[in-house]
């Protein structure tokens, strides 16, 4: 990605610091370091700000950025991503469905192959924060909205729905999980 050389180019045409730019747009130096380093991607937020420090425009300082962006949403990361959640969902359920029976027929040692699931389970879900961390998929989607002219309202509102709905597919999830159990428990404790 361009941006982390147009902030370093900007930068040094005011002959600042990491450091000072860092205190003038409130984000730490390592923060910084890593838009510079294309390690991370500064939010829609940050880049408006950049803009009016450095008094360039938003075209100018993303120049090409938006294309690749573009591409980056629709990579094969994003199936791969999928493909994780889909085996989440799958462990999440095994997790759910498998408690009573294990422990009901092989007692002490049901539980430690169901903590074994459970482990994994976690696992599988850690791996997935870390991968949607890594592709800074709502940040990407945030500065395309805005370069297609989407007030930043909008984008807001689309964020709150993107954290909303995971929210209600977790409580309904549960919700599904603890009728199985229950159905599971009157059925093999009969």
């Amino acid at each position: 990605m361009e941006i982390g050389n147009q902030i370093r180019k900007f930068r040094g045409k005011l002959n600042w610091s990491q450091e000072t730019l860092a205190e003038k747009a409130y984000v730490s130096r390592q923060t910084v370091s890593n838009w510079e380093n294309g390690k991370s991607y500064p939010d829609i937020h940050s880049l408006l700000l950049l803009g009016k420090l450095f008094n360039v425009s938003l075209d100018e300082l993303v120049k090409g950025d938006v294309e690749s962006m573009k591409k980056e949403i629709e990579k094969n990361d994003v199936k791969k991503f999928n493909a994780m959640a889909w085996l989440l969902a799958a462990e999440y359920l095994a997790v759910a469905v498998s408690i009573i029976p294990l422990i009901k027929y092989l007692g002490w040692l049901g539980g430690v192959i169901w903590g074994i699931l459970f482990s994994v389970s976690m696992f599988t879900a850690v791996k997935v924060e870390k991968m949607k961390k890594s592709n800074n998929i709502q940040t990407y989607k945030e500065i395309k909205a805005f370069m297609e002219g989407k007030p930043l309202d909008e984008i807001s509102e689309e964020r709150i729905k993107n954290i909303s709905s995971p929210l209600i597919k977790m409580v309904g999830g549960a919700f599904f999980a603890f009728i199985v159990v229950g159905i599971c428990a009157f059925v093999f404790f009969k």
